[in-house]
């Protein structure tokens, strides 16, 4: 009976939990999904979309540094959900506007209200399911983001041809809000809220000693793996955004391409899968920046060779098969090491500082998403797209070097339990 209880709240939670994660994401990015059709009506240079895109960059970076280390003293429920209607709110509100000032003002406030989705999300996952599977539901969860990152531009993109961009925001600013209200109602914060004993409480029983684990700020503070993991962190999710906010541009102004194209105590097991994906992003950002060219069609045979077969089926052209494949490959690539530093992050660190552990590397990931605004589209301004994105393959290619020369780095974070006589 307990168990059939368990598992028909742990598929309704979760099930809320990935709408609602899908929707935060969506409603993120509707700006870079939209941005062609805004810029044909309003006015936009590099300087103002960079301004817009990091805005929200830095209120999210604070969002979710200070919603991380608060998720413990309130409800992960509440948050959640009242994240998920401001976000819904803000789009719609953005929906209504047509000015830089407007736009950079309700994006950050977007941006705060996005720091709210992700670390409720991984409280309650600890709070109802057991340590042995927290990394799996937690990859899972981590999926939302993919659909909504992978989805996105071709459902805005399907959407403009028959409404337009403000229509888009409009409606997936409604959408949230009547999401928002169901996720209220049916997630939980906690087995004991239903009546059901906490899963922690058993687990912590079977561990002795297990208070003496418990470590200090400063301790966590003073790991040097926190930090590798923060920087590694940082570098990814800045690419990844890179990639994500300004490839279509790239595509469409210095390409001449379609807007629906444009769319143990040391070391750790999942070193050898961070950088086979860290190394993967490297290459297809190569591929992409170096392959993709205006007269793409007729200077590169190998699309026609590889890619006859799928166009005939698909309608697609070669070349544009070939720009999908590397974004697919990238994207890939891309959001399988944001999950895994989160869940590195989570496990690494004491028990008692599990939640901030993950609030410092995330806060170091959005520094890195609000570099790939402002500053990036300064650099694509001054030089070229292809410059800007040359800087960020660079970039991560570095830090894919570094953390390969650091693979071995002592992992566990904070006070290491001393072994007993």
């Amino acid at each position: 009976m307990a168990a059939g209880g368990y598992g028909r709240h742990r598929a309704l939670i979760f099930a809320a939990m990935f709408v609602g994660y899908t929707l935060y994401y969506f409603n993120r990015k509707t700006f870079s999904f939209v941005m062609p059709a805004v810029m044909a009506e309003v006015p936009l240079g590099k300087d103002e979309l960079g301004l817009i895109t990091s805005s929200q960059s830095a209120a999210y970076a604070i969002s979710k540094f200070v919603s991380g280390v608060l998720s413990d003293q309130l409800s992960a429920r509440l948050l959640f959900s009242s994240g998920l209607l401001l976000v819904g709110l803000v789009n719609v509100g953005f929906s209504w506007s047509s000015t830089v000032t407007a736009f950079a003002g309700l994006w950050f406030l977007n941006g705060l209200a996005q720091g709210l989705g992700w670390p409720p999300c991984g409280k309650i996952l600890r709070k109802w399911f057991e340590p042995s599977q927290f990394g799996t539901w937690w990859a899972i969860l981590s999926t939302s983001m993919n659909l909504a990152g992978g989805l996105g531009p071709i459902v805005a993109a399907l959407v403009s041809l028959h409404y337009d961009w403000r229509m888009t925001l409009s409606f997936s600013g409604f959408t949230c809000v009547v999401v928002s209200v169901v996720c209220l109602i049916l997630i939980k914060n906690e087995p004991s809220d239903v009546g059901l004993p906490n899963i922690e409480q058993g687990a912590k029983k079977g561990k002795k000693g297990s208070s003496s684990d418990n470590s200090t700020l400063t301790e966590l503070l003073l790991s040097p793996y926190l930090w590798v993991l923060s920087t590694g962190y940082l570098v990814v999710f800045g690419v990844k955004t890179c990639c994500t906010d300004w490839g279509q541009l790239f595509l469409i102004q210095e390409r001449g391409q379609s807007m629906l194209v444009g769319l143990s105590s040391y070391g750790n097991p999942r070193h050898a899968l961070l950088l086979s994906m860290m190394a993967g992003m490297c290459v297809s950002m190569f591929l992409f920046r170096v392959t993709v060219t205006g007269d793409s069609p007729q200077e590169n045979p190998f699309w026609t060779v590889a890619f006859q077969p799928l166009a005939a089926l698909t309608g697609l052209k070669e070349h544009e098969l070939w720009i999908l494949t590397l974004g697919a490959v990238f994207g890939f690539c891309s959001y399988g090491p944001i999950a895994l530093f989160g869940v590195i992050a989570n496990e690494s660190a004491p028990a008692n500082l599990c939640g901030t552990s993950h609030a410092i590397v995330a806060l170091m990931a959005n520094v890195g998403g609000f570099l790939a605004g402002l500053p990036f589209s300064t650099i694509a301004k001054h030089y070229s797209w292809a410059t800007a994105f040359w800087v960020a393959e660079i970039t991560c290619t570095s830090s894919t070097v570094a953390f390969f020369l650091l693979r071995n780095i002592r992992t566990k974070m904070g006070r290491v339990p001393r072994k007993a006589d």
